[in-house]
């Protein structure tokens, strides 16, 4: 959704994923007769070396790299946790002893969705503040994909997720703060979407890779339904080219936060 909104409005875009023919799957798909262009880069954020690899790669084509997204995520295992009351052991039983509870599930998906935002973006630094020096009015630009799980009040089933997501938001406002503090003029916002059909929420995708859920999946939701690509598109575009806002989260739930609490 994200590549393709940048692409449609005229951007070159280096889309990364850790599957080669997936990328490539996106590109022909989706970067025919489009005024921008997509370029697929295998790269794992996960990897402190890959990044590495993907600056020398992305600073050898480019003098700058204008915006920056860390979209990158994984979901964990989940828990078989529901909102009855349950004694104390068999809370234990179902948080604890349970086989996909493990301190290696928590490593992984911290690793994906806070961690590696962390690095890609400390890595990229000196490409964003080149687009900076070099578009009078512009700031290079850091976009973090976070979830309104990481604003909610509750595990969700996912505790390791949740809490990964609510890293990443105090994250952002960290590095907003840092970096700026550094002196450099490079934003940096989240966008913490509700439900989206993705390959995470459903499952699964179609042969161009696009998601679908029907709509009584987000009939709980004031909005009544699912996010549309629309939805994050223009959430992203305008994190993007508002000049006038960074260290913010933007959360796109369709009223999701009103339902579950913060």
């Amino acid at each position: 959704m994200i590549a393709q909104t940048f692409a449609v409005n005229g951007a070159k875009v280096y889309i990364t994923g850790r599957t080669k023919e997936k990328l490539e799957n996106v590109v022909a798909t989706y970067g025919k007769e489009v005024p921008g262009e997509l370029i697929p880069v295998t790269c794992d954020v996960t990897k402190k070396q890959a990044i590495s690899e993907l600056y020398d790669y992305i600073s050898s084509r480019e003098k700058c790299l204008c915006i920056l997204v860390n979209n990158a995520g994984i979901a964990g295992s989940r828990l078989d946790i529901d909102d009855k009351k349950r004694s104390a052991d068999e809370l234990k039983a179902r948080m604890f002893s349970a086989d996909k509870s493990t301190f290696e599930d928590w490593e992984d998906v911290y690793r994906a969705n806070a961690a590696s935002t962390y690095f890609t973006t400390s890595a990229f630094l000196p490409l964003l503040h080149h687009s900076t020096e070099r578009h009078e009015g512009w700031s290079g630009t850091v976009i973090n994909i976070a979830s309104v799980s990481g604003e909610v009040k509750t595990g969700q089933h996912h505790f390791s997720y949740n809490a990964s997501k609510a890293a990443l938001l105090r994250l952002t406002r960290m590095l907003a703060t840092d970096i700026v503090t550094n002196g450099l003029k490079i934003r940096v916002n989240s966008i913490s979407p509700g439900l989206f059909p993705s390959e995470m929420t459903t499952g699964g995708s179609d042969e161009g890779q696009k998601s679908h859920m029907p709509k009584e999946k987000g009939s709980n939701y004031p909005a009544e339904r699912p996010g549309k690509e629309e939805d994050i598109a223009s959430a992203v575009l305008f994190c993007a080219v508002n000049q006038f806002v960074n260290g913010q989260k933007f959360t796109v739930d369709g009223g999701l936060s009103l339902v579950a609490g913060q």
